[in-house]
């Protein structure tokens, strides 16, 4: 009697998701770098008992899986040169940014990485809906309007999931991801003694006190807004500036500017 061959164990989803980076060299030599970096600095912040930066750490380390989850999950190809700018990305905004303090450093870091941020999840979603568009089992024909239109809709839902993931650590976890902002104006229906819808204006403030303690910063302190705002804002700049390079592409696909879209370009696993 011929034996019966025992089913092969499937590997688990960490180790699919492994494998799916090692499949292009350059993302996963740059991939196994930052989770070095990223386990390096975990341990130096354990050892000097910064738990919540440890705890960023291995946040970071699990979003470094994103890009080989979404591969997975989706059964699309993400072109190498996009994995690695998500995983720089990944690195420069929680490791740079939170922990080594570059958004205090460097003013134009958070600004940076948000304009970037909006470039890049506007060719994600000019790409899947690319995918969608090119079809023959879909058979759907969007016009070059609609294709840029959600490209745009998708980076700019990107940048507010991201604003609503920095308020709720900064409610839930007290930490300052919506950094403060110092304003010398106001103008607040708060203020004003009579129940109407009449704003009190109060300009050119040089202080604000708190339980009788001075801040000494100057002016009166915002706790979020303006950050949240300009993050928004420049997001859509650099949403705005892809969706329309998309567009131009689609309608003259085939043309000058095709280079740079192919490079970007998810494909569709087929298998």
């Amino acid at each position: 009697m011929s034996k019966k061959k025992k089913p092969e164990k499937k590997p688990g989803l960490y180790r699919q998701l492994i494998d799916e980076i090692k499949e292009n060299k350059s993302t996963f030599v740059i991939f196994v770098i930052l989770r070095i970096l990223v386990i390096i600095v975990g341990v130096r912040q354990f050892f000097v008992g910064n738990y919540e930066n440890v705890f960023l750490c291995a946040a970071t380390l699990v979003l470094f899986m994103v890009p080989a989850f979404i591969e997975k999950l989706f059964k699309v190809h993400l072109p190498s040169i996009l994995e690695i700018v998500v995983l720089v990305f990944i690195f420069a905004a929680e490791i740079l940014g939170e922990i080594s303090d570059y958004y205090v450093k460097f003013a134009f870091w958070d600004t940076m990485l948000h304009v970037t941020t909006g470039f890049l999840a506007a060719a994600v979603g000019l790409s899947l809906i690319d995918i969608l568009n090119r079809s023959t089992r879909i058979g759907l024909s969007l016009s070059p309007l609609f294709v840029a239109l959600v490209s745009f809709c998708f980076s700019m839902t990107i940048g507010v999931l991201w604003e609503f993931f920095e308020f709720g650590a900064d409610v839930l976890f007290l930490t300052d991801m919506q950094k403060d902002t110092v304003v010398t104006n106001i103008s607040s229906v708060l203020l004003n003694p009579e129940p109407i819808n009449k704003s009190i204006i109060i300009k050119d403030i040089t202080d604000t006190v708190v339980n009788g303690q001075s801040l000494g910063i100057n002016g009166y302190l915002d706790i979020g807004l303006y950050d949240t705002m300009k993050d928004l804002f420049v997001n859509f700049v650099g949403a705005v500036t892809f969706s329309l390079f998309g567009f131009f592409y689609t309608k003259y696909s085939g043309r000058r500017g095709k280079k740079l879209v192919e490079g970007l370009k998810i494909t569709k696993d087929l298998k």
